[in-house]
């Protein structure tokens, strides 16, 4: 893997530095496009406001005819942690403002597949609903909302997925990405939806008289839900996402967090007094998704929502044993894929522009994670598919089995784009498609994988510049050994970093002093740099290095026993030429 250096604007950086911030950080910060001091700012303040965001009023509309007529209201989540986070968001923050009559349903990811569809929505009524509110989905339900209008309830669609060309016949839709909707920030994730929703019925309700003999409901309590579902979904990190979250961790960081998220932590044996967005992407989502990926997303909610201690704590010690499955499901697949991915470049010659992996055995809720982890070793744009359980009214119709596809994209690629061009060159296709840019879904017929995967190749090969398939990885340059300290790695790891706001990776040349193998799967090292050693290790990396090496890593602290230590997390090696 090649190294290259982000370039920044030094003009920029020495205005930053100017401004009071430390050197190095200011480079960091104007390689990522940062040119003002205010634009690191993560006060409140400096949020975009919810009536920037269109549907607003529609929806507080909706909220107080439900409050008025005593309407039951029923959320309908994503079984993912950006949706369990919305809805626990959307069923705590109803009770503060004075709801009592609310219920959620979460499709189950194999049986009902994903989205409002007809049967949920006559599962929603048969709870004796009035106010069906979807959370991280809907936008393009047009079934599922039509059957749930025809059955008598009004309809409330918060979503942040790019919409089709024809949207829901919704009484109201909240959707930054929707025609005509001037938000500013077009990143929002589910639960920043809806977290913008319930900003915006609180508006409405003081200004119509509902807290004249109370204390303002205090909404800020649902930072770190917000925090949490943002990271975890992986949206791009616009200052706008960067202040949910740093509000959110400061808020977890003092303990000012449901019960369930600190039992939580506590099972992912992290210290919540020193949260990072890191906890909440590599250790607390995962465990949210793990119940939406193998189980029922059901058990995340009610840990998300439990006002129990003990209660807590068993729901995320299961939560914990399902991460655990998940892992070991997970590795089992990632080996079959690549295995599949081997024996094709054998007899090919070279791998496909596109890649597209089926095993009859695969599980449908990993798939997702198997399509990232093959996206990164191969540098191309990746389907992984698994069958399908759940049976859509074209199933059932026509007897075809189904598979669920989960894609992951390069810079240059736009995942959900491109589903949609394969959609309209060959209509029969897709049944159904959605998603982002770097990350999207699909469901077609078995007998139609084989002309997916031609055209997605096809559509790989004109689209993406053969320099993006290339193994490199970005760099914030190198450091001197002065520069190696606990000092900045405090710096960095209080920072907020992300998807378009990358966490710093750094690279020198290294003397290996010493290796060695921990747990058979993990390298531990003594380098030198300039006089000085330094330890590091490479997690999952079990091959010696030696001799003078030009290493990628991050500096990262290591606490042992109530010590903090300065330890380099090793990401790659550049080959010598």
């Amino acid at each position: 893997m090649k190294f290259k250096q982000r370039s920044f604007n030094l003009a920029n950086a020495q205005s930053l530095e100017r401004s009071g911030l430390h050197p190095l950080m200011a480079r960091i910060f104007a390689a990522r496009g940062i040119d003002r001091p205010d634009q690191l700012d993560s006060d409140l303040k400096y949020m975009h406001k919810p009536q920037d965001l269109k549907g607003t009023d529609e929806a507080s509309n909706l909220w107080l005819q439900a409050y008025e007529k005593q309407w039951r209201i029923c959320v309908v989540a994503d079984y993912d942690c950006d949706g369990a986070t919305a809805c626990s968001l959307a069923i705590s923050g109803l009770r503060l403002l004075g709801f009592n009559k609310l219920c959620y349903l979460v499709p189950d990811r194999q049986k009902d597949g994903y989205g409002l569809t007809e049967s949920i929505a006559r599962r929603v009524f048969e709870l004796g609903a009035n106010l069906l509110i979807t959370v991280d989905n809907g936008i393009g339900s047009i079934e599922g909302v039509g059957k749930a209008q025809a059955l008598g309830m009004k309809v409330l669609i918060t979503d942040h997925h790019l919409p089709f060309s024809q949207l829901p016949s919704a009484d109201a839709i909240v959707n930054p990405n929707q025609p005509g909707c001037q938000f500013p920030s077009k990143h929002l994730a589910g639960v920043g939806v809806m977290f913008y929703v319930l900003l915006a019925l609180r508006g409405r309700m003081r200004e119509l008289g509902f807290f004249e003999h109370q204390d303002l409901p205090r909404l800020d309590g649902l930072l770190p839900l917000v925090a949490l579902g943002t990271v975890a979904d992986m949206v791009f990190l616009d200052q706008n996402n960067r202040i949910l979250i740093e509000q959110g961790l400061m808020r977890i960081r003092r303990s000012q967090m449901p019960l369930g998220l600190s039992a939580l932590f506590e099972a992912s044996a992290r210290n919540c007094r020193q949260a990072t967005a890191q906890d909440l992407g590599f250790f607390i989502g995962p465990r949210i998704n793990a119940a939406g990926r193998l189980a029922d997303m059901g058990v995340g909610i009610a840990c998300l929502l439990s006002q129990d201690e003990t209660q807590s704590f068993k729901l995320a010690q299961q939560l914990n044993q399902m991460n655990q499955q998940r892992k070991e499901i997970e590795t089992g697949m990632r080996e079959q894929a690549q295995t599949i991915i081997e024996q094709f470049q054998f007899a090919e010659g070279e791998l496909p522009a596109g890649l597209c992996v089926f095993n009859s055995d695969f599980h449908e809720g990993v798939i997702g994670i198997v399509a990232g982890r093959l996206k990164e070793i191969h540098r191309r744009p990746c389907f992984v598919f698994a069958r399908s359980h759940a049976q859509s009214q074209a199933s059932q119709q026509h007897g075809v089995a189904l598979l669920k596809g989960s894609g992951r994209s390069i810079g240059g690629f736009h995942l959900r784009d491109a589903l949609d061009t394969l959609s309209k060159k060959n209509p029969g296709l897709l049944i159904q498609f959605g998603g982002h840019s770097m990350a999207a879904g699909c469901t077609l017929a078995e007998s139609k994988l084989e002309t997916f995967k031609k055209m997605f190749e096809e559509l790989a090969i004109e689209l993406i510049d053969e320099s993006a398939t290339q193994h490199s990885l970005l760099t914030d340059g190198e450091l001197t050994k002065d520069d190696l300290n606990l000092c900045l790695a405090r710096l960095l790891a209080n920072q907020v970093w992300g998807q378009g706001f990358e966490m710093p990776v750094f690279c020198n040349e290294f003397q290996v002093i010493s290796q060695r193998i921990l747990g058979h799967k993990h390298l531990s090292l003594l380098l030198e740099l300039n006089g000085s050693s330094f330890k590091a290790i490479w997690f999952n990396h079990a091959e010696p290095v030696s001799g003078h090496v030009n290493l990628a890593y991050r500096p990262q602290i290591n606490e042992w026993q109530g010590q903090e230590n300065l330890q380099l997390e090793i990401q790659a090696v550049e080959p010598q030429t």
